[in-house]
């Protein structure tokens, strides 16, 4: 018999709490099969078999709190597995430590495709037409019932600091049928959008949080009734063609209800065929990244045509005045950046420092190696890497641009998480490269790349964007020849980049045309002082303008 244990939780995290159990006892299990799903104040964590076998004790039932180390079940090796219950008769009891239990959100009993194979080798029996069920008034199939008013489906943990969320629409409506893992609807918090499944067959039969609505963790937002964890399709004998064993793969492509709220816009509006869409999301599930890269390769290239003839000019009918404006509540994530941002401006005594980078030998030196950088490290050279690693070394200068203050306390932080403002169609973001100074240049532009791309993919986890030191924000890409960013609080500085301008620079003694840009450090002057500051931005300005020394750290 092997031990299942809770593993370690990670940095400052002393524990975590059981969310749902993939097996019941007395269900056959493989080496490395995921059994287990443990949810902590940052992260979800998959406790997995360390062997084949048979679930034998399930020691921490879903919901109770563990800590590192500790016993949450065993796996019987070389035991053989229990059989399933028949339909109409009640579950045996598998011990005197686990009672038939409610079926919950945060766990569904496994469908009929996610039974284990028999061990004897021999193929598995397709299930049996539904029949007529016999069993006592609660229960259903020798079941339980889930609840007084079917299977709950509550709103998930969402991560560390968030409280609440708001419901986006809804892809079903009271009466319709669901099927177990089928999205159901969006809860948009002010960091991450979270997907919520159907835990369970059976039909939608209440909506208790409507779109817009907002919602805390552990709320109930709708029921499932006719819960039935048995896939097979019910037939109402006439007009019904479909056999009731067929597997769901004949299906070509994806159902829509299967889509996120996101994906199906973006497939509604490109006219897209799901079937043709290979998902890269967990059971091949298309992600809003795999839709718009389908609608990107599928807009076709622009067609001229013969310019119609004016129309001969009219007066204009009046407007309803209801037209000029239009009231549309800010999305849950603009409000927060809204709350961070002028939070900061009250909280910190801000202050934005200039100066100017000419960027000629900068440039000089990517022009000379992008091409064979990006034939080795696979990722072009960009400009973005040059500065991070001229951050790094002027925050070693001057060390008070890499703390931050808490209460009546100076935090210097000796570890250097870059923040990269990243802006998306949903707002700014600003994802975290972890021990920027560890990474060499191609490592800074992989990361930066990777994390641009998962924020405009709306794949950004909460713990990418926690823990940074300090920002950089590149307003240059939308044109920008000069700005004062705002603080990333708790962090003491930001620094922001602008656009590259040819303008006549007087170099020794003589006019020429350089590649200039405008360099901006906002801080927070109850912890660095302007000194401080300035010598940031020039340390900044001359690792750019000689990057030699800087590679070379001299």
């Amino acid at each position: 018999m092997s031990d299942i244990l809770a593993p370690t939780l990670g940095e400052s995290v002393s524990e975590a709490t059981v969310a749902r159990w993939t097996k019941k006892p007395g269900d056959a299990v493989k080496k490395d099969e995921v059994l287990v799903e443990l949810e902590t104040d940052k992260v979800s964590l998959e406790v997995a078999a360390l062997a084949d076998g048979v679930l034998g004790e399930i020691s921490a039932e879903e919901g109770a709190t563990v800590t590192a180390g500790q016993k949450l079940g065993a796996v019987e090796e070389n035991g053989a597995a229990k059989p399933a219950p028949t339909r109409g008769a009640a579950r045996p009891a598998t011990g005197s430590s686990v009672t038939a239990k409610p079926v919950t959100p945060t766990m569904a009993a496994p469908s009929a495709e996610e039974q284990p194979e028999p061990t004897s080798g021999k193929p598995a029996e397709q299930p049996l037409a539904p029949v007529a069920d016999t069993s006592a008034p609660g229960q259903q199939g020798g079941k339980p019932a889930a609840a007084a008013g079917g299977v709950e489906v509550t709103v998930p943990t969402m991560g560390e600091s968030v409280t609440e969320g708001t419901m986006g629409a809804w892809t079903k409506k009271v009466g319709d049928r669901v099927a177990r893992d089928e999205i159901l609807v969006e809860i948009e918090t002010d960091k991450v959008a979270v997907e919520i499944s159907a835990p369970a067959d059976g039909v939608l039969s209440e909506i208790t949080a409507e779109a817009g609505s907002t919602v805390t963790p552990n709320q109930v937002i709708a029921r499932i009734g006719g819960a039935s964890n048995v896939g097979v399709q019910q037939s109402s004998g006439a007009g019904d063609d479909t056999p009731a064993n067929e597997p769901p793969a004949a299906q070509k492509g994806p159902s829509p209800a299967n889509l996120s709220p996101s994906v199906q816009r973006i497939v509604t509006e490109n006219k897209l065929d799901t079937g043709a869409i290979k998902g890269t999301g967990p059971d091949g599930r298309i992600t809003k990244g795999d839709a718009l890269d389908a609608s990107q390769a599928k807009a076709p290239a622009p067609q001229s045509r013969a310019p119609e003839p004016m129309p001969a000019p009219v007066a204009a009918p009046p407007r309803p005045t209801g037209e000029r404006e239009e009231r549309v509540r800010m999305t849950r994530l603009r409000q927060t950046i809204a709350r961070r941002l002028k939070d900061a401006q009250n909280a910190a005594a801000m202050l934005t420092t200039f100066n100017e980078v000419d960027m000629t030998n900068v440039m000089a030196l990517r022009n000379q190696y992008k091409d064979s950088f990006e034939k080795k490290h696979g990722v072009k050279l960009g400009f973005m890497s040059f500065f991070t690693r001229a951050c790094i070394s002027a925050l070693k200068e001057v060390p008070d641009v890499n703390a931050e203050i808490d209460g009546q306390d100076v935090i210097y932080k000796n570890h250097y998480d870059i923040g990269v403002a990243v802006g998306t169609d949903k707002g700014l973001v600003v994802p975290v490269v972890r021990d920027a100074d560890e990474l060499s240049l191609a490592g800074i532009e992989k990361a930066i790349g990777l994390l641009g791309k998962k924020a405009r993919d709306g794949k950004l986890a909460i713990e990418d964007m926690q823990g940074g030191t300090f920002t950089i924000t590149n307003g240059g890409v939308y044109g920008s020849l000069m700005s004062t960013p705002i603080l990333n609080a708790p962090q003491s500085g930001v620094l922001g980049m602008h656009n590259i301008v040819q303008r006549p620079m007087a170099v020794n003694g003589q006019v020429l045309i350089r590649p200039m840009m405008y360099l901006a450090l906002s801080y927070d002057h109850r912890i660095v002082d302007g000194k401080g500051a300035v010598t940031f931005l020039v340390a900044v300005k001359n690792a750019i303008e000689d990057p030699q020394r800087m590679l070379l750290d001299v």
